[in-house]
């Protein structure tokens, strides 16, 4: 048999607590006369009477009870239910980042973020993990690679270019002046981005006539190049800060963009999309130069 309309089912919740259809009709903001069709109808349907006149009150039978006390558990299910959903849509949105771009690049942003939206709400983890959207609580993810990961939908913020950079006072003692100077020169090496990638499609086909110090840390290797100790293979998105703030600079021209890059990430069937949405339009504003550059 089919479940009766909720419609059905409400107004006899209402009419047996309040063992009236009048006051339940009151209620539910709807005719006594619709109420009273409505149980009629499901009298029908079952077969059974649900409730007895007794002076001026409608009393429920025994199987009139037993369904209305099913219904009563059933609507506070419910209600819990919307109101963890509610709570659930209102909750701050969390954001993650691994911690070198979160302090390279997104730092700079937040004032500006908080400005600019009307989120009021945010907390943002830098954590060297990759969040999964689900268990722990992230909304959001920033991520690093090639925008593809199951379950998740992806929006690009930009497409990362890679290029040498140095200190000013490093240049000044180390002349560079094309990228055939590098194979002299201490090249600080990270571990997930060899040199020879960069160098080869500036023509140069030899390796580097010196074994820098190497590093799994980007932003550890960005502060040791800003320190003078050598030469950094930077990504774009990591080295904005320090080339803006003159920590850093590019000793000459010669870049070239990889299939990696930075992207919002976050769940469709998240409580929170449409704040998530508004948010992703905003980095995507925020980014939309460094896309097109």
């Amino acid at each position: 048999m089919r479940l009766p309309p909720f419609l059905t089912l409400t107004a006899l919740e209402a009419a047996a607590r309040h063992r009236s259809y009048s006051r339940a009709a009151r209620e539910l903001h709807v005719t006594h006369g619709a109420v009273s069709q409505q149980i009629r109808k499901l009298e029908d349907e079952l077969g059974t009477k649900l409730f007895v006149r007794q002076g001026n009150a409608m009393v429920p039978t025994a199987t009139g009870q037993r369904l209305a006390d099913q219904v009563t558990t059933a609507l506070a299910a419910l209600h819990a239910g919307v109101d963890e959903a509610r709570l659930a849509a209102r909750g701050p949105l969390v954001i993650s980042s691994s911690a070198a771009f979160a302090s390279r690049w997104l730092v700079t942003r937040l004032e500006r973020l908080a400005r600019e939206t009307d989120e009021p709400d945010l907390i943002v983890r830098a954590e060297d993990r990759v969040a999964d959207l689900t268990t722990d609580g992230v909304d959001i993810a920033l991520r690093f690679g090639c925008g593809v990961w199951p379950g998740v939908e992806a929006a690009t913020l930009m497409i990362e270019r890679i290029f040498p950079v140095c200190s000013p006072d490093f240049l000044v003692r180390h002349p560079i002046r094309e990228p055939r100077d590098l194979l002299d020169a201490p090249l600080l090496r990270h571990v997930g981005l060899p040199w020879s990638m960069w160098l080869t499609a500036m023509g140069v086909d030899e390796a580097p006539r010196q074994q820098g110090l190497g590093f799994e840390d980007t932003a550890l290797m960005l502060d040791t190049a800003a320190h003078g100790v050598g030469v950094a293979l930077a990504r774009s998105g990591l080295a904005e800060r320090d080339l803006r703030e003159g920590r850093l600079v590019r000793p000459f021209a010669g870049e070239v963009s990889v299939e990696t890059g930075n992207h919002f990430v976050w769940r469709a069937d998240s409580p929170k999309l449409a704040r998530i949405l508004k948010l992703r339009d905003w980095f995507l504003a925020e980014t939309a130069d460094l896309r097109a550059s």
